[in-house]
């Protein structure tokens, strides 16, 4: 089981093929079947998530633009 913990915002079809790509080079480094490799995705809102100390909810108020 592959698990991607992410900020929402990704539609179904960015899911699909994220999914796929990386199906394809865990079978491909790893080996083992495609239909053995499960990926879960987790949305995880911004305030739930903190780098160096600091919600990325604050991070992105602060982000410029270019950055968010």
């Amino acid at each position: 089981m592959i698990r991607i913990e992410m900020f929402p915002g990704r539609n179904a079809d960015q899911k699909q093929r994220f999914a796929k790509s990386i199906t394809d080079a865990f079978v491909e480094t790893c080996g083992g079947t495609a239909a053995s490799v499960h990926v879960v995705f987790a949305d995880i809102a911004k305030e739930d998530w903190a780098v160096a100390g600091e919600l990325c909810s604050n991070r992105a108020a602060a982000a410029t633009p270019a950055e968010k």
